[in-house]
């Protein structure tokens, strides 16, 4: 997810125990061309075991040459998106807009494939829109370029991040490939995690949205589907020092300036798990960077006045 999953998120996250985390989406040309913002996405954390390195672009040649960048960096694992709706990536024809000829995305597919000796996995819709649900077929062409893995978001382009996701209209995708595939869309517990698997027969899950706010609910969708408990959701002192640990290593990674903007998201997100009043959530964040952290812990604490 795109100004999400970066490097101090996905760090957080991986000390939790999740199995796999995704880098956030980075355009294929431009990471080439040596754009810093997009090149330090993808090259930062690029190495390190349990992480994908996702792509996207409309041209075959800056996808194989993205590849080829990537895999040279020691990068794991190719995720190639072929998911996202956002208009200024389906405008440019990529991420899901791809649904709409397969040709062309199987092209992309292929060059990615033929450039590395990388695992390649691909994430996708169900289709564009609800009069073209063909994903199985894009599925099984995927499957014999070389794709190892599929992920399934279960809507189609169309409805964005609206209504709810189908996790039966996987089945037939899952249906159609002897990979994995991996159910995605409104999975943020165990109990949604089981329904999807249950519906869907996928061999597994990917938590998007879920996620904010809660680095450890993937370990914990794990260790509850391998009927080892639950990690629990830390409380009281132990949210306040995760969100803190979180918040440091923003600041540390961007700088204070950018980092500052940038964690805000983050901080919203723990500071709705505890319910902070409006004001001392204003406060947390529009604060001056050195005076985060204390107001932070009384925000997670949902307690005491607001420092001066």
């Amino acid at each position: 997810m795109a100004g999400i999953t970066d490097l101090p998120t996905r760090q957080i996250v991986k000390r939790f125990g999740a199995g796999l985390v995704v880098s956030e989406m980075v355009a294929s040309r431009e990471m080439v061309q040596a754009k810093p913002s997009v090149r330090d996405r993808a090259e930062l954390g690029a190495q390190v075991e349990g992480t994908s390195v996702q792509i996207a672009g409309r041209d075959s040649y800056w996808m194989g040459e993205a590849t080829r960048l990537l895999t040279d960096q020691g990068a794991r694992i190719i995720d190639i998106n072929m998911g996202c709706p956002a208009k200024k990536v389906t405008g440019g024809y990529s991420g899901s807009a791809l649904l709409r000829d397969h040709d062309r995305a199987l092209r992309l597919i292929e060059a990615v494939v033929a450039s590395t000796d990388l695992p390649v996995t691909l994430k996708t819709r169900l289709g564009w829109d609800d009069d073209s649900r063909d994903t199985a077929a894009l599925a099984r062409r995927a499957a014999d370029a070389g794709v190892r893995m599929l992920t399934i978001h279960g809507r189609t382009r169309c409805q964005f991040y609206k209504g709810r996701a189908d996790w039966d209209a996987i089945a037939p995708i899952v249906d159609a490939v002897e990979i994995p595939v991996l159910a995605n869309g409104d999975i943020s517990d165990l109990a949604t995690a089981c329904a999807a698997l249950f519906r869907s027969g996928a061999a597994g899950v990917m938590v998007g949205r879920g996620m904010q706010g809660r680095p450890w609910v993937l370990a914990d969708i794990a260790m509850g589907l391998q009927g080892g408990g639950t990690v629990g959701a830390p409380q009281g002192a132990a949210l306040i020092d995760l969100a803190t640990e979180h918040y440091a290593n923003i600041i540390a990674f961007y700088g204070a300036e950018l980092g500052g903007r940038v964690a805000r998201k983050h901080l919203g997100w723990y500071m709705d798990r505890v319910g902070t009043d409006a004001a001392l959530r204003r406060a947390v964040l529009t604060a001056p960077v050195a005076n985060v952290p204390t107001l932070l812990g009384q925000a997670l604490s949902n307690v005491g006045a607001l420092a001066a």
